[in-house]
């Protein structure tokens, strides 16, 4: 078990260089035809700064057509302007409609990201073609494998040519930059990293980060430092554990009677904890406008905690953590 010196050396390793505040880290602000954009970060090798906060496709998918509409009205407004989702995401529904309410007035103004769960070659170019139709767009910025779940799946979809032909559809220009993404297990991650070090085609990966993670199958110690090692962009995503640091979740029907959120913290204190890390994006997803907003305030009030104060946010559940009942997307299978 790392002791808390040791993590709080390794923690320092990966946050040196973070500015004190949002708005001094990459790029200034600055402003598009729409208003005044959120700070920015630069997205790993890439090159590119994207948006410190992103809008989260999944729910785009499952809430109502009013709500994904405003929500994506809401983001935009608000200065985000990376936008996250699937074809995976109710069934291709989420896509839908960004393609009805953010593509074709608002594409030159955003980064948009799609992902694959395909297993093999053939469907993931299905799935590739789907996407670019129902985003009605002739290029994506950014292509996911999506959700790996152990060492043996990452093997299972290189031996059926997922990589290589996704090498050669990035080489038509059907998308930009390519990434992985996957939230159960940190040594599918750290697998697939191996696999890739001669050919280094990622540029980016996805995976939770939150103030729980280090504790318990963490993806923060044993995927982060590797995924800066190689200069890649560092999406987060599972900031409040897919709403299980509240004390009810109402799509899951969960409840708790010790919730992390305000038992031990405040929601500003958890997605400060994740902007406090070397993450590129944190990708928040919101059922409606009204939490879109809070998030957007959220990041505008941003300013870097001290690895003194993210420990002793970290000390705060370390109890609650090591249970693994509020991180349940975790998968220890190996």
């Amino acid at each position: 078990m790392t002791n808390r010196r040791t993590f709080l050396k390794s923690l320092a390793g990966v946050t040196a260089g973070l500015s004190m505040t949002g708005n001094a880290f990459g790029k200034p602000e600055t402003n598009d035809r729409l208003g005044e954009i959120l700070p920015k970060r630069k997205l790993g090798r890439t090159g590119e700064y994207v948006t410190m906060l992103g809008t989260g496709g999944y729910h785009i998918g499952w809430t109502t057509e009013r709500d994904a509409q405003e929500v994506i009205e809401a983001a935009l407004e608000g200065g985000v302007r990376f936008f996250d989702t699937a074809e995976s995401y109710s069934a291709g529904r989420s896509e839908e409609r960004y393609g009805k309410y953010l593509t074709p007035k608002y594409r030159d103004l955003i980064f948009l990201m799609t992902k694959t769960t395909g297993p093999d070659a053939k469907t993931v170019q299905e799935h590739l073609e789907g996407s670019l139709k129902r985003l009605k767009v002739d290029q994506i910025d950014l292509y996911q494998v999506h959700s790996i779940r152990t060492p043996k799946d990452v093997d299972n979809r290189i031996e059926a040519g997922v990589l290589e032909y996704l090498e050669k559809a990035k080489e038509q220009g059907k998308f930009k930059y390519l990434g992985f993404t996957g939230h159960q297990n940190p040594f599918a991650h750290a697998h697939i990293l191996d696999r890739t070090q001669e050919s280094d085609i990622f540029d980016t990966v996805l995976m939770p980060v939150n103030v729980l993670d280090q504790t318990y199958f963490s993806f923060i110690k044993n995927v982060l430092p590797k995924a800066l090692d190689r200069n890649m962009g560092i999406l987060s995503i599972k900031s409040l554990a897919d709403g299980r640091f509240f004390a009810r979740k109402e799509q899951a029907n969960w409840t708790s009677d010790d919730p992390v959120i305000p038992n031990y913290m405040s929601i500003k204190d958890a997605m400060h904890f994740v902007w406090s890390l070397p993450v590129t994006v944190l990708i928040s997803g919101n059922e409606n406008a009204t939490y879109m907003r809070e998030k957007i305030a959220l990041a505008r009030s941003f300013s870097k905690l001290s690895e003194n104060e993210r420990m002793a946010l970290v000390d705060k559940v370390k109890e609650i953590a090591k249970t693994g009942k509020v991180e349940y997307f975790k998968n220890e299978a190996v």
